[in-house]
């Protein structure tokens, strides 16, 4: 398939700028893959959908702030660092993106909040730079978590408020690392999670911190010619062995999230076993694709041209999922990180 296969138009209207008061509210269509049928629903119904010894894999992955606000030494022009991810804790390197990046150069220093301050080290690319946090200790990241504004996505044409820090967050965060939420989770509350282990379904968690690569655009007609950016992820042996004996007892693996899919298909053996891993993956899907471990897949609805748009039309496949989009928009469905998802069964 072509880029050009998945443009369509998004009402900026649709685009959710702020969440729903209850997660487990949204909107949630229901597409049955068999029957070809498209049902609306809403969040809290996911539950009827479980049956006892499904597996139930979730994102387990943290956003921090990575926005800091600073100000380069001498002129003192304000300046915007974007944290990508760490490069090396022990001498405290990070990739980020800066702004206004003609300010910023190799030798600059950068000071924050709380006499935090960065060298810049290296130019990556036009606004990419490495910095060196030249700070005593281990706290780096506490003292980001204090001084850091929630990244909300660009798409979002707001500023974070204070509510942003719990609202782009899902209930069963854990690990810190991303800078951007997996936003199929966000629907989850502690008592759907509750009543889904009632019901005897196995939860369980991997890892892959979300980056900005996610909202970076395809520019290529040509899909095989685009490369994503690799991120972190880690499957524990406890999930893979979950997922395992699901598998071979005919139970059925639901993913939550288009990053649970990628670190899922990111570690299968050849004879359809996950295995426990832990690496970088840039992992691109797209249609025609055969999911190994995936059975069922909670998503929400994506840009047009985005990588996970492409993903989600590979499970549904691609007439299917432009049908579902066109009734999501003509049915007012909310769109994007903090708007109304999707079941595809």
């Amino acid at each position: 398939m072509k880029l050009s296969d998945f443009k369509f138009n998004l009402p900026k209207e649709q685009i959710a700028e702020f969440p729903l008061e209850k997660r487990d509210e949204a909107k949630m269509m229901v597409l049955n893959r068999d029957k070809h049928t498209i049902e609306n629903k809403i969040f809290k119904d996911v539950v009827g959908y479980f049956k006892s010894g499904d597996v139930l894999v979730l994102n387990d992955t943290k956003v921090f702030p990575a926005r800091l606000f600073g100000y380069k030494e001498k002129t003192d022009a304000q300046i915007e660092v974007f944290l990508l991810r760490e490069l090396d804790h022990k001498n405290k390197l990070w990739d980020v993106v800066v702004d206004p990046a003609r300010k910023v150069r190799i030798g600059n220093k950068i000071y924050f909040p709380e006499n935090l301050v960065a060298e810049v080290i290296d130019n990556t690319t036009s606004r990419g730079r490495t910095i060196r946090f030249l700070h005593e200790g281990d706290d780096i990241f506490d003292i980001i978590m204090r001084i850091g504004h929630t990244p909300l996505p660009p798409y979002i044409k707001r500023e974070a408020v204070a509510a942003d820090k719990e609202d782009y967050q899902t209930v069963f965060a854990k690990n810190i690392g991303a800078v951007a939420a997996p936003t199929a989770g966000l629907h989850f509350t502690p008592e759907i999670l509750e009543t889904l282990k009632a019901k005897g379904v196995h939860i369980v968690y991997l890892t892959l911190h979300i980056g900005l690569g996610t909202f970076r655009p395809v520019e290529v007609e040509d899909l095989t010619k685009h490369r994503m950016d690799s991120e972190y992820y880690r499957i524990p042996e406890e999930t893979a062995i979950a997922v395992n004996k699901a598998v071979e007892a005919g139970k059925k693996i639901v993913a939550c999230g288009t990053t649970a899919v990628r670190c899922l298909e990111s570690s299968v053996t050849a004879d359809k076993k996950l295995k426990p891993s832990e690496g970088w993956t840039d992992k691109f899907i797209f249609p025609p694709y055969e999911f190994k471990i995936v059975d069922h897949l909670i998503t929400n609805f994506h840009m047009p041209e985005s990588t996970l748009v492409m993903l989600a039309a590979a499970f549904a496949e691609p007439e299917f999922t432009t049908k579902a989009y066109k009734k999501a928009i003509k049915d007012n469905y909310r769109f994007l990180s903090y708007g109304d998802c999707m079941l595809i069964l």
